[in-house]
């Protein structure tokens, strides 16, 4: 069923959308709020599959993305909003579109540290008790920047783990790659290592929980990994795999499950490892 989206990280402008997804999405978000007459907010849920736009709901209201979507484009969404409900028109505001020329980060805040034996993997009920952002003009400091704000020290150096599922073994050579341009050594299961190993990178195979001592859980706990990357698939790989994410959780140790969020991580390391990062007030973003 998915990840719910008040749980999701994501950023504006959109990533990973064409400029034609885009467009129709504008297109028909447009269309709805005219035929169901809607004055004020409307929030409508999409999901993109092999380019094909599917609606899964549209609702005549706010969502708790107003916030990060207004403080992201600089303009008072809510107010406008109001303000049209009250009867006023957005021509008589003399609004325009916002092009912003920065990347905005939205990251979810988890509470699960507070609940011991709780698994951390996600789910279509929403989890999260609340949301930071982070801003800068690319997307790596931009999202280093949230993870800074949702309490996720990432590493510039050390050991990653990773372990990935079949779909993903394609997806995991570029991430890897940049991780050893940067100094990191790899360590993996034995599907995820031999994967690597085709591609001709450096890894050391580490055994499963499962698979008897010494296993990951122990390397956690010995301090020996710094940053988790690790996708699953099927009930019983999400329980097999449930000890890494609880163990990670408890040692503050950086865990990412798709390909999407270790991707991101890999690049906010390269900005972390480029420099610090500025501060600068929100409204030098929209001036």
């Amino acid at each position: 069923a998915g990840v719910h989206s008040g749980d999701s990280a994501c950023s504006l402008p959109p990533r990973s959308l064409s400029k034609d997804i885009i467009a129709e999405i504008e297109r028909q978000t447009t269309l709805m709020a005219k035929a169901l007459e809607v004055q004020g907010l409307m929030n409508v849920q999409y999901a993109i599959q092999g380019g094909e736009i599917y609606v899964l709901e549209v609702n005549p209201r706010a969502s708790r993305t107003v916030p990060f979507v207004a403080k992201a484009i600089g303009l008072p969404v809510a107010a406008i909003a109001s303000r049209v409900m009250a009867g006023e028109t957005l021509k008589s505001m003399n609004l325009k579109k916002p092009n912003p020329k920065h990347i905005s980060v939205k990251e979810a805040v988890l509470p699960f540290a507070r609940f011991p034996g709780v698994d951390t993997i996600l789910g279509p009920e929403m989890r999260s008790t609340g949301e930071v952002m982070g801003l800068d003009e690319n997307f790596g400091r931009a999202f280093a920047k949230s993870q800074i704000g949702a309490g996720v020290k990432l590493p510039t150096g050390g050991k990653v783990f990773i372990s990935v599922r079949e779909a993903d073994k394609d997806l995991i050579e570029a991430p890897a790659r940049e991780l050893l341009a940067m100094g990191f050594s790899l360590i993996a299961t034995r599907g995820t290592a031999k994967t690597l190993e085709s591609k001709g990178l450096p890894v050391a195979v580490i055994n499963k929980v499962l698979e008897g001592r010494p296993h990951v859980v122990d390397a956690l706990k010995n301090g020996e990994i710094n940053l988790v990357f690790n996708t699953t698939d099927g009930a019983q790989a999400l329980s097999d795999s449930s000890s890494i994410r609880r163990a990670a959780l408890t040692l503050k140790v950086p865990y990412y499950t798709t390909m999407a969020g270790a991707a991101a991580a890999t690049q906010a390391i390269q900005a972390l490892r480029a420099g610090s990062l500025e501060v600068a007030p929100l409204q030098s973003y929209s001036s």
